[in-house]
């Protein structure tokens, strides 16, 4: 399913809404500006495998390149609008990105950039920057005609490089048109999550990553309605909730932090009763900041353990973790294995490194064949593993060996009660 869908059944539904601004995008004007920037691309000389960068802080625009590449069958590279501009010039050069689009918060890094002989086109959204093409006059000029072919396309995001590049991950390109059914993430979240066309959907976090891109992707998939904050913001977050009548949510536990922090009176005067699931992924929960929220929130907390290289997927509803709290929940997405260093297997209570194991090898690390190959298991190239540490116990139920350092960044040595 892709949006295109709901443009002919609902076309003025909200596809997309900024809360900062309450700018709206229905689904007719997305499905018309993702055919418009898809028919540009192409005509502009984009073919299947292209890569297409987009270099900007949270803004409606993106979903329209977001499905121009997923009905173009090109990559969509996010690029973090806080990086230096030597290291967007590394992601754009080693990605071989053959457009770039660029929009608020990029500006000056894009003006800073080096060209490389693959970046062919220059875009801007809004204003006037040297060398860049106006995103406006391309909707205004390119043809609105539905593409005669729409294979679907991927994203193709860079892990956060500390002391190395960083890698980009790259899915193969699924051998079907973008309309057909089989999307990973959308089976993920609707069977899971209760992901569907009444799904409202708060998204606090910058676009630019893996989990809030593809979530807001796949709630317009399913013809829901994305709710995209700026910035995130605690008593913000709250009243976005209160006044979109908000059914889904996805969070990291700082903001959790940060929420909780809030004086009891602010928090008291929203209304969150609306909310049916909050998801929380990303980064290590702790147990008692998960429990306050869901006295706070109630029994609603849903946590799922993935990557960006999405090789696999567990989940955990808030009942199965009241009764084991710390564990990140059984398999969705492949299967597990804790195994030592030299790949042998362990029995459940002994801690190794964690691979899901998929019928096929999902996922390679663009031009680098040598960490593509590290991150195989020794004898099972279909088990990978992105080096995470934990083992399961005795009922199989997987939990993660948590960093008491993220543990304690999050608690920052405070007690947190429903009261502070």
């Amino acid at each position: 399913m892709y949006p295109g869908t709901h443009a002919l059944t609902n076309p003025d539904r909200p596809a997309l809404i900024m809360t900062a601004t309450g700018e709206i995008v229905t689904y007719a004007e997305l499905e018309d500006r993702s055919r418009r920037a898809a028919n540009w691309l192409f005509d502009a000389g984009l073919r299947p495998g292209d890569v297409v960068g987009v270099l900007s802080d949270n803004s409606p625009w993106i979903f329209d390149i977001y499905w121009a590449t997923q009905r173009s069958g090109l990559y969509l590279l996010p690029i973090n609008s806080r990086l230096s501009p030597s290291e967007v010039d590394y992601m754009l050069e080693n990605s071989g990105a053959a457009a770039l689009f660029v929009g608020r918060g990029g500006f000056e890094t894009a003006s800073k950039i080096d060209a490389h002989e693959k970046l062919r086109h220059r875009v801007c959204s809004e204003g006037n920057l040297s060398g860049y093409e106006p995103y406006q006059q391309i909707l205004e000029t390119a043809r609105a005609t539905i593409p005669a072919s729409q294979p679907r396309g991927a994203d193709m995001l860079y892990s956060s490089g500390t002391t190395e590049r960083p890698k980009g991950v790259r899915h193969a390109l699924p051998e079907r048109q973008v309309s057909d059914p089989g999307d990973t993430m959308v089976q993920m979240f609707s069977s899971n999550f209760g992901f569907d066309e009444r799904t409202i959907y708060l998204s606090p976090a910058p676009l630019y990553h893996a989990a809030p891109l593809r979530t807001c992707a796949t709630v317009q998939a399913l013809g829901g309605t994305a709710l995209v904050m700026d910035k995130f913001d605690a008593e913000a977050a709250l009243a976005a909730i209160q006044d979109y009548k908000v059914t889904h949510s996805q969070w990291v536990p700082t903001m959790f932090v940060r929420m909780l922090k809030l004086p009891e009176l602010v928090r008291n005067r929203y209304d969150v009763s609306s909310l049916q699931i909050a998801i929380h992924a990303a980064a290590p929960c702790p147990v008692e900041v998960k429990q306050v929220m869901m006295k706070w929130w109630g029994p609603i907390l849903w946590e799922y353990y993935s990557a960006t290289e999405m090789n696999g997927m567990t989940v955990i509803g808030p009942d199965e973790w009241l009764q084991k709290p710390g564990s990140v929940g059984r398999a969705v997405l492949g299967k597990i294995h804790i195994c030592d260093e030299d790949g042998s297997e362990l029995p459940a209570g002994q801690t190794g490194t964690i691979y899901f194991e998929r019928d096929r090898m999902p996922f390679v690390y663009h031009d680098e064949p040598e960490k593509t190959r590290a991150a195989q298991h020794p004898a099972h190239p279909s088990w990978t593993t992105v080096g995470d540490i934990g083992h399961v116990d005795a009922d199989g139920l997987p939990l993660l060996d948590r960093s008491q350092g993220v543990h304690d960044h999050l608690r920052r040595g405070q007690h947190l009660s429903s009261r502070d």
